[in-house]
């Protein structure tokens, strides 16, 4: 959906994106890779407003840091 804009599941092109944000304690839709806040990477949301269904991306520019986390298990 993020690439073509259309729906995966019903094909309905009605797409909408939320950012992904970082609120106090962590709050939000993001991913802590380290321990404080100032580490979360956001994770946007794109949404079909004719079926519901959601996909979520982070952006290719905080992929290194996901990668990189003590946090992630392979």
């Amino acid at each position: 959906m993020k690439y073509t804009k259309k729906c995966p599941k019903c094909g309905g092109e009605n797409i909408v994106r939320f950012d992904g944000y970082t609120g106090a304690y962590g709050a939000g839709n993001n991913v802590m890779v380290g321990k404080s806040l100032f580490s979360a990477v956001n994770v946007n949301r794109y949404v079909c407003c004719s079926c519901g269904f959601t996909e979520e991306w982070i952006d290719r520019e905080d992929l290194e840091e996901i990668e990189k986390s003590k946090k992630a298990k392979k």
